[in-house]
């Protein structure tokens, strides 16, 4: 049964795309103030400095191929920990709603009688792009932008990606560089081959790497720079909008965009 006598708090924070800069001042004082914290693989680690001395840090990182801790042991963890201390920070990479199981978290601890709050963060669905000068909308060039996931736990596409490549949309996919061949098959039967297409790697960090082409050549072109993840991948004619010829045409700078 959920103990209802818990006086603790637990808070789900973004911290924002990388950049540590980026992470909002509640999130940062709720680092300030957490007697725990619970981090995963994409928190900038220099925002744990903010934190008080004896505050335990716990790391609970997911990573392709590698779990600290399966997303079960980490909603156990966080109840354990709210049963320890008062003041509990789970902090997540950019926003924790946006694929980042944050509202399954929520729901965990809550029907455990877990006071729970979220405080929203910088989502590299909206950081990427705009570190490299793509405008996710503009006016008279696109009208929605989708932000979609690239592949299910399945292994297959979602139905929204489907969808999303028949559409006139800006399509930002997360979570994808892995299945980068295929997805572009998938927009080459729904648009055309010449479609621009930016990916943007380690977004927002000074190990930025971001290259621009079609849907017909970024498959080849990330692998040709060794991209692999964390990467953001834009599609559609907003990519035209960048900064990225000119950046290309220096890259002793391209490292450094925007960072």
């Amino acid at each position: 049964m959920p103990n209802t006598l818990r006086t603790s708090r637990v808070i789900l924070a973004g911290a924002g795309p990388g950049d540590p800069d980026l992470i909002s001042l509640k999130a940062l004082k709720a680092i300030q103030h957490a007697e725990v914290i619970l981090y995963d693989a994409l928190v900038n680690t220099s925002l744990l400095t903010h934190a008080q001395k004896d505050c335990k840090l716990i790391y609970v990182g997911k990573r392709k191929g590698t779990k600290a801790f399966s997303q079960e042991e980490i909603n156990q963890l966080l109840v354990v920990c709210a049963d320890q201390y008062k003041e509990v920070l789970r902090l997540k990479g950019g926003d924790p709603y946006v694929f980042g199981r944050g509202h399954e978290e929520l729901m965990y601890l809550m029907n455990q009688g877990i006071h729970t709050e979220v405080i929203p963060g910088i989502s590299s669905a909206l950081a990427a792009p705009a570190s490299v000068g793509i405008p996710v909308t503009k006016r008279g060039v696109n009208e929605s932008f989708w932000v979609v996931t690239g592949m299910l736990a399945s292994g297959t596409f979602s139905k929204d990606l489907r969808l999303a490549a028949q559409s006139s949309a800006t399509v930002i996919i997360l979570m994808g560089i892995t299945h980068i061949d295929e997805m572009m098959r998938l927009f080459s039967l729904h648009r055309s081959s010449n479609e621009p297409v930016a990916v943007i790697h380690n977004a927002c960090t000074p190990k930025q790497l971001a290259i621009k082409g079609t849907v017909r050549n970024i498959a080849q072109l990330t692998r040709e720079k060794g991209i692999t993840s964390p990467a953001v991948i834009v599609v559609g004619d907003v990519v035209h909008e960048s900064m990225l010829e000119e950046i290309m045409t220096q890259p002793e700078t391209l490292l450094k965009l925007a960072v």
